[in-house]
């Protein structure tokens, strides 16, 4: 837009068309580039438990997590979801303007609280910074699993959740204020993607719908023994 605006007004593309567009009023659509970057060396001491098995058999053995970035209007904010790999149910998430583990402790601690404290539950994540705090160890009494260093083949669950969430709910343009955005995020995971929307690999059943056959199933079968 900047570049069209200079030209078409005699001018030359980079400041001069800034200069114009905002005495003309006009805002640009298109979200500023993301120069956010992950961890950049490999963290031996935390392999790759999980090795791809991303089917798992009852709910709390498995939780993925990781961070994606979101527009908020004047800013990057950054949001960590944990999704429970038994039906692809979110169950912990948490919004933050730093990717710090402050940020990742805080949608943890909202899945462990919500799912009733498990204890055993694998983690896994990729290897940014915010994952590596020995406190996941020891607060929630987990065991760390990470992918192996740039491969988002070893998170993949992940990464559809968060490609669902951006193609099938956020505006083009991002959100226009960190509270629209907290708001809207919450709606997606609690109101659709939870409960309605269908889900490819629990059958065509919604997370929700999923979990709760199982847990009747298994009610079922502990009241016949």
């Amino acid at each position: 837009m900047l570049k069209a605006v200079s030209e078409l007004l005699g001018g030359s593309p980079g400041l001069k068309g800034r200069q114009i567009a905002k005495e003309l009023g006009l805002v640009s659509c298109q979200q500023p580039t993301h120069r956010y970057k992950r961890g950049g060396h490999e963290h031996v001491a935390i392999p790759n438990y999980l090795e791809r098995q991303f089917a798992v058999t009852e709910p709390n053995q498995v939780w993925c997590g990781d961070v994606t970035y979101i527009w908020t209007g004047k800013r990057w904010a950054y949001l960590a979801v944990v999704l429970d790999l038994f039906a692809r149910k979110p169950v912990g998430w948490a919004m933050s303007f730093s990717p710090d583990s402050r940020l990742t402790m805080k949608s943890l601690e909202m899945a462990w609280e919500t799912r009733g404290k498990p204890g055993g539950v694998m983690f896994h994540s990729d290897q940014g910074s915010h994952y590596t705090s020995r406190q996941l160890l020891w607060r929630y009494q987990i065991r760390q699993s990470m992918s192996r260093r740039g491969n988002c083949w070893d998170n993949s669950p992940m990464e559809r959740f968060f490609r669902s969430l951006k193609n099938e709910w956020m505006p083009v343009v991002g959100y226009v204020s960190f509270s629209e955005a907290a708001h809207a995020i919450t709606d997606y995971i609690v109101g659709y993607y939870s409960a309605l929307r269908p889900h490819e690999y629990n059958g065509g059943l919604p997370p929700n719908e999923s979990e709760n056959r199982y847990w009747k199933k298994s009610n079922s079968v502990a009241s016949f023994c």
